[in-house]
């Protein structure tokens, strides 16, 4: 009789898992996205730089079929909506001006498409800050959907990506975004890739298909709720990558989300991160510290449901970046709901569990080190290695309701002394860590081959030759200025580990 009722129980709550995520994080949503806020000119407080992302303080500017969306972003200034509407569009769209807002008009269920064609890198790249991207179905780029280089206070909502190449949605170095309501599939790494970020949420998203379907990367600060991560590789990430200039990935909270049956085959680029994340795996934390999983239904991920581990069992040699601390600590396990995970481990789980007990499933494994870290109700789940984790003295986290700042913070600064660096850290390392491959070749590497020879390094980002089969071909960056190539070029050869 039990059986029976735990069956009924996990088919009502899958049936009802699947019908929140189509009715809510994407397909089928009857559930308008919010529109930019309008305000004159005499209403809008202080600088433009200083207010959020989709507060409209200036003219509107609608895109039609045959003309082109840069153009009217090279025309608009600071507080100025771009409207795009329905129809095909083959460009790059590259935003360096603070608050601009692009929006897709909707029409009939008729979106306004970027397509790249397999042809063009980006789709949207944006270093302003108070950027909004929201409501354009992007397809058909090699390189990323929305990219963003260290741009604040931004809002990433309502957009369709499909097949965008390395990463989906990808803002890096940025401050106080928002991330909602969108949905991703197809992405050879990260479909949602928040990368030395702070005081981010991520929300109401459909990631499927995907190597990773959200993935929290060296940033502070991040809640991840109500989202539908399903059949991907590995479907809701958090991971201290060494190698990288933020040395510190912490305070995460994974709530509220539904995580079912990532058990698609890893197809990543080889010897990036994500290359090396096992099939059917649900939550992973690597080495980061201070996540707390709460309030989450996850089922059905053949590998486990939740796998913690350091960079020892992840086969990450820490010598590499001794400043990377490769631990994760002060982990906290709250309620989660979890069956019919691990039912095809990889090898090297399956021989723990063979050390360890032999009925089938496993729905939490923690492998190497960490301090600090806690569960409650251990015994309703199946697991290895929590051995030594506390009883948590906390419940729950309904005291955060998002960590995104009160206010908008002012941008970062962008003068010439600081332009190489802050290009370094908004373009270049989310693919090329110090002494760590990921998707490029290491810095340390660059730096042998061009030694002395900034303009060399100029030439290449400018038009890229394909030199490395074992390396995915480099797009051009000539989108940047003469003036930024240049002194990015010189950062990359003085930069240590």
């Amino acid at each position: 009789m039990k059986i029976v009722v735990r069956i009924f129980v996990l088919l009502i709550t899958l049936a009802g898992g699947i019908y929140l995520g189509k009715v809510f994080f994407g397909r089928g949503s009857t559930i308008p996205a919010p529109v930019p806020t309008y305000f004159n000119a005499a209403g809008a407080a202080g600088d433009s730089s200083a207010i959020g992302a989709g507060v409209v303080t200036g003219q509107t500017y609608n895109i039609k079929p045959g003309q082109s969306i840069q153009d009217a972003v090279g025309k608009a200034k600071p507080g100025d909506l771009i409207r795009i509407f329905p129809g095909v569009y083959h460009e790059t769209i590259y935003i360096d001006k603070d608050n601009i807002s692009i929006q897709g008009v909707i029409e009939e269920g008729e979106w306004p498409v970027l397509d790249g064609e397999k042809k063009l890198n980006d789709a949207v790249l944006y270093s302003g800050n108070g950027v909004l991207v929201e409501n354009l179905k992007i397809m058909n780029y090699k390189g990323n959907g929305i990219m963003g280089q260290a741009g604040n206070n931004y809002i990433i909502r309502n957009n369709w990506i499909v097949g965008s190449g390395v990463y989906g949605i990808f803002p890096q170095f940025g401050k106080n975004g928002l991330v909602e309501r969108n949905i991703l599939t197809g992405i050879e790494d990260a479909a949602i890739y928040i990368g030395m970020c702070d005081n981010i949420d991520v929300r109401f998203n459909e990631v499927y298909g995907n190597v990773a379907g959200i993935e929290i990367e060296n940033s502070r600060h991040a809640l991840v709720e109500y989202n539908y991560a399903h059949d991907n590789t590995g479907g809701i990430l958090a991971f201290l990558t060494p190698g990288l200039p933020i040395k510190t990935c912490a305070d995460v909270i994974i709530r509220n989300n539904f995580v079912y049956h990532n058990n698609t085959k890893n197809f990543g680029a080889v010897g990036s991160t994500v290359s090396h994340i096992p099939k059917g795996t649900g939550v992973l934390v690597m080495a980061a510290d201070d996540v707390t999983i709460e309030n989450n239904i996850i089922t059905g991920n053949s590998n486990s449901g939740i796998t913690i581990t350091d960079y020892a069992f992840a086969g990450i040699n820490h010598a590499n970046d001794p400043e990377s601390e490769p631990n994760p600590d002060r982990l906290t396990l709250l309620d989660n709901f979890m069956d019919n995970n691990g039912t095809d481990p990889i090898d090297e789980v399956k021989a723990l569990k063979k050390a360890t007990f032999s009925k089938p499933g496993l729905d939490i494994i923690a492998a190497g080190g960490g301090t600090g870290n806690c569960i409650i109700n251990p015994d309703r789940y199946i697991t290895i290695g929590l051995n030594k984790y506390a009883n948590c003295s906390a419940h729950d986290t309904h005291l955060v309701k998002s960590y995104m700042l009160d206010k908008p913070v002012l941008p970062r600064n962008t003068t010439s002394i600081e332009k190489g660096k802050m290009t370094y850290y908004g373009v270049c390392s989310g693919c090329h860590a110090y002494n760590t491959r990921l998707i490029g070749p290491p810095v340390s590497v660059i730096q042998a081959m061009y030694k002395g020879n900034a303009k060399g390094i100029v030439d290449f980002i400018t038009k890229p030759v394909h030199k490395r089969d074992d390396y995915p071909e480099m797009p051009p960056q000539n989108y940047l200025s003469e003036e930024t190539r240049q002194a990015v070029a010189e950062y990359i050869l003085t930069v240590q580990k």
